[in-house]
Order: C-alpha cells, then structure tokens, then sequence
C-alpha cells in the first residue's frame, strides 16, 4: 500500500470515492496497527470535553462519508482516529458513532454563514463533515485537507463520539503540532490566508488539556499528512 500516492491522487480528485474507500480502509489498519501502544497498559484517561460549537454538523446522519473532502482544495489529510472504552479498561470500542468537522483553507464552515461570524455564505453546502461506524479494532477513518484556521482559535477539528442509537458518549477537539500547521499555511493555497492568530497555548479550548488534546502528524507537504488521535470515552 502506498499511502503517499494515494493521499495525493486523491486530493487531486484523481481516485474515485469506491477506490478511496478501499484504500482507507488498509490505510486505517496499518496506521492504528502502529497506535495500538498508546493505552496498552490498561489504563487511560477519558478524553477532555469540549463545545460543539459554534459550527457543529446539523444533519450528521445524512453525512455517512469517508471521503469529506468534497470541492475542498488543500493539503491532503488522512484522519485515523482510534475509539476506547475507559469503562472495559480501555478496549477498543466498536460499533460507536464517530462525527467530524472542520473548517476549509480559509477557516470557513459549511452549512453556515452570511453572519457577522462567517461572512461567506456555505449554509447550503456540506463540505468537511462526515459520519463512520467505529470497527472491531475501534478505528474510523475520513479523507480530508488540513483545516485552515479563523480569528481567535488555534488549527483544529471538532469530534463527537455517539453509541449507535445516537446518545452522546463525548465531544471533543483535536489540536495540530504547530510546527506543521506554519508549514502548511506558508504553502501554495493557504498563504493567502496568512498564519493562525491564536497559538495552541493561548487557545480557550486548548489551553489547559493540550497535551491529552495534541494529534500525532506524519508526512509531507507533498505527499499529505496522516493525523493519528486515540479518544478514550466511558461507555
């Protein structure tokens, strides 16, 4: 599996959605295979709790997507995302609902805008939201852009982690190496935008939990990141 290809063909729209599916689905198994480490000790923290706001996803159901890129233009990502259960001594937790969402290159949300808040009207689109069923190993995967960033918060995307039946078990946020994020926002597409304003520690979400908040990036400007995140919820 050559991950590096297909993050590039694919955010050059060049792999077709069923050919993408395919190839997450390996891409997942062989990135969280790398990840199983992080809670083998058999104990493990719930994640921290955060807003869903201001943007949340308003139909998440209608949102079943791997591939929430849609005419999104930027650095490929590939968002791997392991699911545990605090309750079962941090075993994987299958069969859960995952949601996530974020902004495009430009910090703007779909299905908001034409406000004070967000200038730009998207409230008929639904780009960079998307809905997976956890696996037996716990994992989702979407295939996304890196976010940009809007005024007063740091680079992030926004999780909610639901039992099948729809109950929320925990919302979250996960928060960028800023290393990466000032390499990205200085690269073709996202240098007109400038860098973010607020840094990981000066973020009101990120200030007082970053570490247990901070995702695990691999790649290259070139070739696409793979964030890695595991989210321990009680279940």
């Amino acid at each position: 599996m050559d991950r590096k290809k297909f993050l590039r063909n694919s955010i050059l729209g060049i792999a077709s959605l069923a050919t993408a599916t395919k190839i997450l689905e390996s891409c997942s198994k062989n990135d969280n295979d790398d990840n199983d480490s992080e809670s083998s000790d058999g104990s493990c923290a719930v994640s921290p709790s955060e807003t869903k706001g201001p943007f949340p996803i308003k139909t998440p159901s209608q949102l079943v997507l791997e591939n929430i890129k849609s005419d999104r233009i930027g650095v490929a990502l590939l968002i791997n995302l392991k699911i545990e259960n605090q309750s079962k001594d941090c075993a994987p937790l299958e069969g859960v609902l995952v949601d996530v969402w974020h902004c495009d290159k430009d910090g703007n949300y779909s299905e908001y805008g034409g406000t004070s808040m967000q200038q730009t009207d998207y409230t008929s689109v639904h780009f960079l939201r998307g809905r997976q069923t956890s696996d037996v190993s716990g994992n989702v995967s979407f295939l996304s852009i890196f976010p940009g960033w809007y005024q007063g918060r740091a680079p992030h995307v926004h999780v909610e982690v639901l039992t099948s039946s729809g109950s929320s078990l925990l919302v979250t946020q996960i928060a960028f190496p800023e290393n990466v994020s000032s390499e990205v926002y200085s690269s073709t597409n996202y240098a007109a935008h400038g860098q973010a304003d607020t840094s990981n520690t000066k973020d009101n979400i990120f200030s007082d939990s970053l570490s247990d908040e901070l995702a695990t990036l691999t790649g290259n400007l070139t070739d696409g990141y793979t964030l890695t995140k595991t989210i321990t919820v009680k279940a």
